[in-house]
């Protein structure tokens, strides 16, 4: 039997549901046997091909990150919206009670650890920001839902299980944890 194909990327986010993805430990293995990991933050590849399943951690909050969120669902056969942040908006919603040249200013002028001796606000070298941060089901259609901040282990684990067999999975209330 064909292994089934898998594209992940974090868009804005901590990278906390990547690593609650490798906190599944030695099962990791016997996922690998099942699956081949095609694109992800962690593999050496510069164009996401087509894959069954494709995963998305984090928020929308700039026009590359829309672009990627377009480009995976394209992509995918199957989304699935990994974490608060990709599910919610999460953490990054936060800056939505700012006007976006204020959000810049506080990020790169006005942070007490920001050093920058000429106050400049980069322009053409970082992706225009949207108006707010969203969620990705804001921009494309998702399947498949695993809230949680990060999704644990045995959660992410089960969700690809569940797809591996033929199901989209529908996490139950008593499997969404917040440590």
């Amino acid at each position: 039997m064909a292994k089934a194909k898998l594209a992940t990327v974090w868009l804005e986010a901590c990278a906390g549901c990547h690593m609650s993805f490798l906190d599944v430990d030695e099962r990791i293995v016997s996922l690998l046997e099942k699956v081949d990991i095609m694109y992800s933050p962690v593999v050496d590849s510069k164009e996401i091909p087509k894959v069954d399943v494709g995963v998305i951690s984090g928020a929308l909050g700039n026009d590359e990150e829309v672009h990627l969120a377009k480009k995976m669902r394209e992509q995918c056969d199957i989304l699935v919206a990994w974490g608060d942040c990709a599910v919610f908006g999460g953490i990054n919603t936060m800056r939505n009670f700012m006007p976006t040249k204020e959000v810049l200013e506080k990020a790169y002028i006005d942070t007490v650890s920001t050093v920058n001796p000429k106050g400049v606000i980069p322009g053409e070298d970082i992706p225009e920001l949207l108006p707010k941060a969203i969620p990705i089901d804001q921009v494309v259609k998702v399947d498949v839902y695993v809230p949680g901040c990060p999704p644990d282990a045995d959660t992410i684990l089960w969700v690809f299980q569940e797809l591996l067999e033929g199901r989209i999975p529908k996490v139950p209330a008593d499997m969404m944890r917040y440590d």
